[in-house]
C-alpha cells in the first residue's frame, strides 16, 4: 500500500477552484462547477477522485456554529507534561473529554496545546477542576479565554 507521501499529487489551476469551490459549499454540484469552470462534469469528478485518494480531501462536513448551540466558552489550554513519555497516554485520557475538541503537540512553553468548549465559566472550571487537572501526567496548565475568533477560515489552496 502507498503512502500519501508516495501518493502526492500536483494539483494545479483547475484542482484549486474546485478545492476553493468544495471548501465554501461542499455540495456545489459537479455540474454546476464544469459550467463554472468550462469543463465536462466527468472532468470535475475525475479530478475530485484523483484528490480523494491522494488524501487531498479527506471527506466533507458541515460547519457548526457552537455559540448557537450555547457552547459560549472558548478557550485554549497549554499543558505541561511531568515527562515528555507522558504524551501519548494523556493525549489518549483528553480524548475522553468531549469539551476538548482539538489536541496539538507543540514547541515552546507547552507540550500539548488544546482547545476547550464549555457552555459557561462554570462548566469551564468544572471540567478543569475534576478532569483535565486530575490527570497524573500533568505538571501544570494555563488556561487563555477566547473573547472573539474574528478570523476563522480554512487554507486556501
Amino acid at each position: 500500500m502507498q503512502t500519501n507521501h508516495q501518493l502526492r499529487l500536483q494539483i494545479d489551476q483547475l484542482d484549486q477552484q474546485i478545492l476553493r469551490v468544495l471548501t465554501r459549499d461542499a455540495r456545489t454540484s459537479y455540474a454546476e462547477m464544469a459550467k463554472k469552470f468550462n469543463v465536462s462534469p466527468g472532468t470535475i469528478h475525475v479530478r475530485v477522485e484523483k484528490m480523494r485518494q491522494a488524501g487531498i480531501i479527506e471527506g466533507t462536513k458541515i460547519r457548526i456554529n457552537e455559540r448557537k448551540l450555547g457552547y459560549d466558552v472558548c478557550c485554549f489550554i497549554g499543558i505541561i507534561l511531568k515527562s515528555a513519555k507522558d504524551y501519548g497516554g494523556v493525549i489518549a485520557k483528553l480524548r475522553e473529554f468531549d469539551q476538548v475538541v482539538e489536541a496539538y503537540y507543540t514547541t515552546g512553553n507547552y507540550s500539548i496545546f488544546i482547545k476547550v468548549m464549555t457552555h459557561t465559566i462554570e462548566e469551564l472550571h468544572e471540567v478543569l477542576a475534576t478532569k483535565i487537572q486530575l490527570i497524573d501526567e500533568i505538571q501544570s496548565t494555563e488556561t487563555l479565554i477566547s473573547m472573539q475568533n474574528p478570523i476563522l477560515r480554512d487554507i486556501n489552496p
